[in-house]
């Protein structure tokens, strides 16, 4: 199946906004929090931190060190969102086009907020 360069643009930008959705946000913070453990520690001043580091085994570690990785996310959220558009066109497109849109929408503000506070 050939891509034409928008569609490959749409895909881009979908996974892009797809990943960062699973990977960061706080919204899909119920997803991830089953293959994670905090750990509280002092740091050199006193105060504690939280760090979030994926469970030591099994389903829950595998999927936690996947979540932890941006670049390993991104390569299943690619191959998931291609197979959606493959197999399921009419679904699919809706869904990559709104997080296209809200993946340029980041980008932009990303690229606002840098020069704002030059």
């Amino acid at each position: 199946m050939d891509l034409s360069f928008m569609e490959l643009m749409i895909l881009a930008l979908a996974s892009f906004r797809l990943t960062r959705l699973m990977v960061y946000d706080k919204i899909t913070e119920f997803i991830r929090r089953p293959f994670f453990d905090e750990r509280e520690e002092k740091n050199e001043v006193g105060d504690m931190e939280v760090y979030i580091i994926p469970k030591d085994r099994g389903i829950r570690g595998f999927f936690g060190e996947l979540l932890s990785c941006y670049w390993c996310t991104g390569v299943w959220t690619s191959i998931i969102l291609y197979l959606l558009y493959f197999f399921f066109y009419t679904i699919a497109v809706p869904i990559m086009i709104v997080l296209s849109v809200a993946g340029l929408a980041a980008i932009i503000e990303t690229i606002v907020q840098k020069l704002l506070n030059e």
